[in-house]
């Protein structure tokens, strides 16, 4: 044998050698369903170098050990919210049926949060309004402002905000604000960010990059904190779907508009998500700001308010007088936190409908027990309603989510694809009494890579209010009949379930 010839050899018995190696790794890799591993065994066999790429560049949930090890230590070292004096007040005491206490108990199983009551809440009627009801906000703030963006651009509405903090914090209001470094590297690189430190806002990069091919070495690029979380004064609170953006979303302006829902808290909902924040902050920056995580939470009461009061004494009532009593709970997950918490969320809301299910989100790639979970629930006779976007800014998730529909269709769902835009909201109702609205899908993605925050809710009204713009939803939407799927060309057929075999890698 030929020096190439042994040359040849050592090569490929080096190449099988690694290939082995990564596929006892998948084997042994814990929290990784069946059809993953299979997935990544095919893929790493099929694909003899691209494989071995994918899998090093892909197929472990990896935000690098020293970063890892970091934010376990801070949230070791976090008080717990209940520290805060007064959290055990009366007045914020959840009234919640029990016929529901399972759901709230699922979520405090996840990131420790209790559901609390006397919060009271606002839908602003559309992403502009949103920003608006944010820079009033901010503007009147008086402690400190808190503003945690997945995606922050440098559009009309992202430069509204990061002027109401250069405001905020020249009148000696604290203002911290954090964006993911993937999603705004436009922002973060711009001269606004600039001018928004040399005003003496504190800034942050999440899940800083660096130098891209190093950080591969250290874990996933493609793990990112996808959360938007806003807090002013540890008493008002924002959470949804919306990025800080127009609705245009010139980035991909060919898919606007954007459609999002946000909601305005006030009440002390907003001291966890303060505890998130705080979470993700510390993580990156040595910056202690747990404390106030222990300030004493404001009365309660009733009262209509005229005017914003101090942090610590506002009046809490709303405009129409009526007490505040939205039982809450915040929800955070991510890649260190407990594996399957979004999932197990989901699919316990979903078993626990008995009359009515509706659910809005805009990228669905689902593992087999969510899948299931939805088909037994128009089994069993709920009422079963799920919007997707007829255009989707993803080409391979809309096509692997329609792979999906003809299963959906024939338990019983139905299916609408919304056309007046990209529908972003992430929401789901459930008989008309709980919600849950924020940041995350119903897919792979939010439930395993990215960090994401929600807020679970039992609310009669609120929820109906929700309900009533999912409602506006299914109004400019499009239904989708299992006769229509059933009519589509084979080759289209063909391409969503190849796809969605990549389902649990995407």
């Amino acid at each position: 044998m030929n020096q190439s010839a042994l040359l040849t050899a050592a090569i490929v018995a080096l190449h099988t050698l690694i290939q082995l190696g990564l596929i006892v790794r998948v084997l042994l890799k814990p929290h990784r369903d069946p059809s993953a591993r299979l997935t990544w065994i095919v893929v790493v066999i099929a694909l003899p170098m691209g494989g071995i790429i994918a899998y090093l560049l892909l197929g472990e949930t990896n935000i690098g050990r020293k970063r890892a090890e970091r934010m376990h230590c801070v949230l070791e070292q976090m008080p717990p919210v209940s520290a805060a004096a007064g959290i055990e007040a009366p007045s914020l005491k959840p009234s919640i049926p029990a016929r529901h206490a399972h759901l709230f108990q699922v979520g405090q199983s996840i990131s420790g949060f209790q559901p609390i009551g006397g919060n009271r809440a606002s839908i602003p009627p559309d992403s502009n309004a949103v920003i608006e009801a944010l820079v009033a906000d901010i503007d009147a703030a008086q402690d400190h402002v808190h503003v945690l963006f997945y995606i922050w651009l440098q559009d009309n509405n992202g430069l509204k905000v990061a002027q109401a903090l250069r405001r905020a914090a020249q009148r000696g209001v604290t203002c911290r604000a954090m964006a993911d470094d993937l999603g705004s590297r436009g922002m973060i690189h711009s001269e606004h960010w600039k001018a928004m430190q040399t005003a003496g806002v504190k800034l942050a990069r999440a899940l800083p990059i660096g130098n891209p091919i190093l950080r591969v070495l250290g874990g996933r690029i493609d793990l990112r904190n996808h959360r938007k979380i806003v807090v002013i004064d540890n008493w008002i609170t924002y959470c949804g779907s919306q990025n800080c953006a127009d609705p245009e979303f010139r980035i991909k302006a060919s898919f606007a508009p954007w459609v999002d829902l946000m909601i305005r808290f006030e009440g002390p909902i907003a001291r966890q998500n303060q505890h998130l924040f705080a979470a993700d902050w510390m993580a990156h920056v040595d910056d202690e700001i747990d404390l106030l995580l222990q300030r004493p939470i404001p009365q309660v009461t009733g009262t209509p308010s005229s005017s914003r009061s101090s942090p610590n004494s506002r009046n809490t009532g709303n405009p129409s007088g009526t007490e505040a009593a939205i039982c809450a709970q915040a929800v955070g997950t991510g890649p260190t936190v407990r594996y399957s918490a979004m999932p197990e969320l989901f699919e316990t809301l979903i078993y626990s409908a008995r009359k009515t299910l509706v659910i809005t989100t805009p990228y669905y790639v689902p593992d087999e027990s969510m899948q299931a979970a939805l088909c037994a629930s128009a089994r069993r006779g709920v009422e079963t309603l799920i919007v997707f976007p007829q255009r989707n800014d993803s080409h391979i998730v809309a096509a692997a989510s329609r792979s999906y529909y003809a299963e959906l269709l024939s338990a019983g769902v139905r299916i609408y694809e919304y056309v007046g835009g990209l529908l972003h909201t992430k929401s789901l109702t459930l008989d008309g009494e709980i919600s849950l609205i924020g940041s995350a899908n119903m897919d792979r993605r939010s439930f395993d890579l990215n960090y994401e925050n929600n807020i679970l809710l039992y609310d009669p009204d609120l929820t109906q209010q929700i309900r009533q713009r999912q409602q506006r939803y299914l109004e400019s939407a499009q239904l989708v009949d299992l006769e229509q799927v059933a009519q589509w060309p084979r080759h289209r057929r063909l391409i969503n379930n190849s796809v969605a075999i990549l389902g649990p890698v995407l």
